[in-house]
């Protein structure tokens, strides 16, 4: 028995060592940051670094893919990596807020901030990132489940908003605030449907109804709206944790379970088994592109918001069984190649374009805090509860109600990150937009009735 463990330590010690080759290649295999294998990060920081020295930084689509992949992984990493909130949405808080910060502080160069702002400004790319991550989820949907979920997500978001104005109203007077700025100035924008769609349209029926400049309305609206995302954003990364400990209440992105016999399994394995070629993720892309193509017109039709169009389009062909198992299986393909290479990046450079930062740290008084605390707790418990009684899954369900508080596509991004559920990227428009919209739109025809 010695002799044998003897030959096999002299086998193993004769194991010839590594070469040179093989040993850059475990440093890019091994070590990156984000996705980024470390060799290349270091390149690309040098790179941007000379080109700052130089005094200018194109904003074209080649050089403006570095310089944010290397900003917004570096602050997702450096989030991922702090003790305890490390684990509770901090990548997504990290890449959304510190870009603002240095920012504001000055502390990132002028040229990386004028070239961010006029990619992120003229390209729109917030809405490729999230057409192609709503049309690749709902294209990787079970059908039954899909037709499901639409269906009963309504339930908890109303029982949710309702409960979420309740407490918030009970709390803030409780603090001594007076119902009409508890109402109008603090939970309704928490529940608006973020900036574009929410604080901005709000701002305009404040100044027409109210008697007062949109400026001064949109500086009380915004922060709050920047807080209540900001809120939701931990709840999200709280409620990914509890999944972990608790598998049984989470579908880990499905909303509901499956009936006995019908295949939970993604579209990409139950294609024919061939290997994904190019020719099928360009299909799958462009499906993304020209679904929302469909939302932009229908937007122009009737005035509804181009992402909803876009995703009532792709449950439509997804129902009407309207493209193949192989295009499915492309645009899935698309879906995790933007979720894993893309979030951080856009993150960063949300941050730096239209994330005020004094706005933020101005609204953080501790009244404001309380209200804007528990208003969402209230909103996002009150999902949790219906959600399970009524045979979903309850942190999934929780995760979609925490967008009810989001700032728009944007917060959705940020929110289902920390989550980890991107997949419930359709629901979550449903949350914000439509649920965002009819906050908005009854509000301000109350307002408008009793001033």
């Amino acid at each position: 028995m010695s002799t044998t463990d003897d030959s096999y330590l002299v086998a193993k010690d004769k194991t010839p060592p590594r070469s040179l080759r093989e040993k850059w290649w475990h440093i890019l295999d091994n070590y990156q940051i984000g996705i980024i294998p470390l060799p290349f990060f270091i390149l690309a920081g040098v790179l941007i670094l000379l080109d700052c020295l130089a005094g200018k930084l194109p904003s074209d689509i080649v050089v403006m893919v570095a310089t944010l992949a290397f900003f917004g992984f570096a602050c997702g990493e450096f989030g991922k990596r702090l003790p305890l909130v490390g684990k509770m949405g901090a990548a997504a808080i990290c890449a959304t807020f510190i870009p603002s910060a240095l920012v504001h502080y000055g502390l990132l160069p002028d040229v990386v901030v004028e070239s961010t702002t006029k990619f992120y400004k003229s390209t729109n790319i917030l809405y490729l990132y999230i057409c192609c991550i709503i049309v690749g989820s709902i294209m990787s949907m079970n059908r039954q489940v899909l037709i499901q979920g639409f269906l009963r997500i309504f339930v908890p978001m109303l029982c949710g908003e309702v409960v979420g104005m309740l407490v918030g109203m009970g709390v803030g007077m409780v603090l001594g605030l007076e119902p009409f700025q508890i109402f109008f100035f603090l939970i309704l924008p928490i529940m608006a449907g973020g900036v574009g769609e929410g604080a901005i349209p709000l701002s305009m029926g404040y100044a027409a109804i109210l008697h007062m400049e949109q400026g001064v309305a949109l500086g009380r609206i915004l922060p709050i709206v920047m807080l209540g995302g900001l809120t939701a954003i931990v709840i999200a990364g709280l409620l990914n944790q509890m999944g972990k400990r608790y598998p049984h209440l989470t579908g880990e992105g499905s909303l509901m379970p499956s009936k006995q016999g019908e295949s939970e399994m993604p579209v990409a394995e139950q294609a024919s088994g061939k290997s994904v070629d190019v020719s099928t993720i360009a299909c799958g892309a462009l499906l993304a592109i020209l679904l929302y193509m469909v939302g932009m017109l229908l937007n122009r039709m009737i005035g509804l918001p181009a992402p909803v169009g876009m995703l009532f389009a792709a449950v439509a062909v997804k129902l009407a069984h309207g493209v193949s198992p192989r295009i499915q299986q492309g645009s899935q393909v698309v879906y995790k190649f933007f979720r894993t290479a893309v979030t951080y990046p856009i993150l960063f450079a949300v941050g730096v374009a239209i994330t005020p930062w004094q706005e933020l740290v101005n609204a953080f008084t501790v009244q404001n805090l309380i209200v804007i605390v528990t208003t969402v707790c209230a909103l996002v418990g009150t999902g949790f509860l219906v959600g399970k009684k009524i045979g979903m899954y309850p942190i999934d369900v929780a995760i979609v109600s925490c967008c009810q508080s989001g700032q728009g596509g944007t917060g959705d991004v940020a929110i289902l990150t920390a989550g980890n559920r991107m997949s419930l990227m359709p629901f979550a428009q449903i949350a914000t937009r439509i649920g965002g919209a009819i906050n908005v739109s009854l509000s301000l025809l109350a307002l408008a009735h009793f001033f």
